[in-house]
């Protein structure tokens, strides 16, 4: 129950205080991709040739430029990628058929920003979230690039008997190599390369594996480019197999991931007091997203 005060505090703390020094606490736990980060300066307007001479003003009044951050990279072919500013969902985008995506954002204020970037595969599994902080000076062209977002993972089996295969598969760009991670007494490693559509399959013999509780998780490289790993997901190996279940659907996973985390509180803020807020994130059923509807995230709330 402490836990869940806790949780709420920080969710208070989002929305009464600007999000800001809840979601530096919360991306604390969210793995940080290393990215190219550029300015552009625009040349100054020419000093208009003889001065002013006499009233009578020509050509108009000087219009500053615009502010703008621009983010390109790679996630999976064809599905949508999320871009959240400081915690709040600021904008989407569809990847092409190569995995390439481009987002821009304008409209902001100089300042220090946190911006963060996910996608959800063909299976609607969300990758892990990747977060970078940015400086941006009033008037310039910020140019955030070198973006490879994580590949999926997921595996068939939540229980494999020890000696069976446990399909591991998920999606990244088209042809990438994917390096596949599973944890035991020491780290067993395969590779393998996605198709054209970005998926990815491996069949992991599971006889170099203790009896127990695993863990895998797998990274992408492709022309030079190499993602972070992709979150963990579990199995146990046993004496049985038993098929993966789809994770149960809580209050509060509004994204329908089996977890109720940051990515879930950043959908429902952003109905925050906005009118007709969709089921997935009006908790409590009253037409409305407000404190009440954060305080039921706070007790279904993962991590």
């Amino acid at each position: 129950m402490m836990k869940n005060v806790q949780i709420f505090s920080l969710l208070v703390i989002f929305i009464l205080g600007g999000f800001t020094l809840g979601f530096y606490y919360a991306q604390a736990l969210e793995e940080t991709e290393t990215v190219n980060i550029s300015a552009e300066v625009p040349s100054p307007p020419p000093s208009g040739g003889g001065g002013g001479g006499g009233g009578g003003g020509g050509g108009g009044g000087y219009i500053p430029p615009q502010t703008i951050v621009n983010f390109t990279g790679r996630a999976y072919p064809k599905t949508t990628v999320t871009l959240l500013k400081d915690a709040q969902i600021a904008t989407t985008t569809v990847a092409g058929s190569d995995a390439n995506f481009q987002i821009s954002i304008s409209g902001l204020s100089g300042g220090n920003y946190i911006f963060s970037v996910y996608s959800e595969d063909n299976k609607g599994n969300r990758s892990s979230l990747l977060t970078f902080p940015v400086s941006i000076t009033t008037g310039t062209t910020t140019n955030v690039s070198g973006i490879f977002i994580a590949p999926t993972i997921a595996v068939d089996k939540s229980e494999v008997k020890r000696g069976d295969n446990i399909a591991i598969f998920g999606q990244s760009a088209p042809q990438a190599e994917i390096t596949i991670a599973v944890n035991s007494e020491e780290e067993f490693f395969a590779k393998t390369i996605a198709d054209v559509g970005g998926v990815y399959l491996y069949n992991f013999g599971t006889e170099v594996l203790d009896y127990g509780s695993h863990f895998t998780k797998s990274k992408a490289a492709k022309d030079g480019l190499i993602s972070s790993f992709s979150q963990a997901v579990s199995f146990i190996v046993g004496t049985k197999t038993v098929l993966k279940e789809k994770p149960e659907i809580v209050k509060g996973d509004s994204n329908g991931d089996g977890r109720v985390n940051l990515v879930d509180f950043s959908i429902t803020a952003y109905w925050y007091k906005r009118p007709s807020p969709p089921v997935s994130v009006d908790l409590n059923g009253d037409g409305k997203v407000d404190l009440i509807d954060f305080s039921i995230m706070a007790y279904y709330w993962t991590g």
